[in-house]
């Protein structure tokens, strides 16, 4: 396997971003919002110290973007109520409606992203990086513990 596969993969992450980036420039919210309105989408109710892991940030980064999502009326947080330190994070129907805005930006990035390849290529795609995915989370704990 080509020691260019790491880099060629990193390099169309970051590619992907920006193209990202330029596309929401004038839609009132960054790519970090983004993130964590779609994870809330997926993960609703949320807590800060969870979002933070997925987001790959420390919880005081997220802490401030939740702060800016929640000021502008697409997320709220809630006492957890097994918790009284923590809170959950969830999606206003205001969020959901910003969601549904930019999907197509996103998707559109995604088929541009992708011309050139089969439907079939494309699932190809989706499934190899999906295993190379598991592969790694499967193995991140083994390696934490030596």
């Amino acid at each position: 396997m080509s020691e260019d596969l790491g880099f060629l993969i990193g390099d169309t992450a970051r590619l992907m971003r920006r193209a990202f980036d330029e596309r929401v420039r004038n839609k009132g919210i960054t790519r970090p919002q983004w993130r964590v309105l779609v994870l809330l989408h997926r993960f609703d109710g949320s807590n800060q110290v969870a979002l933070a892991e997925m987001m790959d940030v420390e919880p005081i980064t997220l802490g401030r973007m939740i702060d800016r999502l929640q000021d502008a009326g697409l997320v709220e947080r809630r006492a957890d109520p097994s918790d009284r330190r923590a809170w959950r994070v969830h999606l206003t129907p205001a969020g959901e409606s910003r969601i549904e805005d930019l999907k197509p930006l996103a998707t559109e990035l995604f088929a541009d992203a992708v011309s050139g390849l089969s439907e079939d290529q494309q699932s190809e795609l989706e499934a190899m990086l999906d295993i190379i995915r598991l592969n790694l989370t499967r193995r991140a704990p083994e390696a934490a513990n030596g």
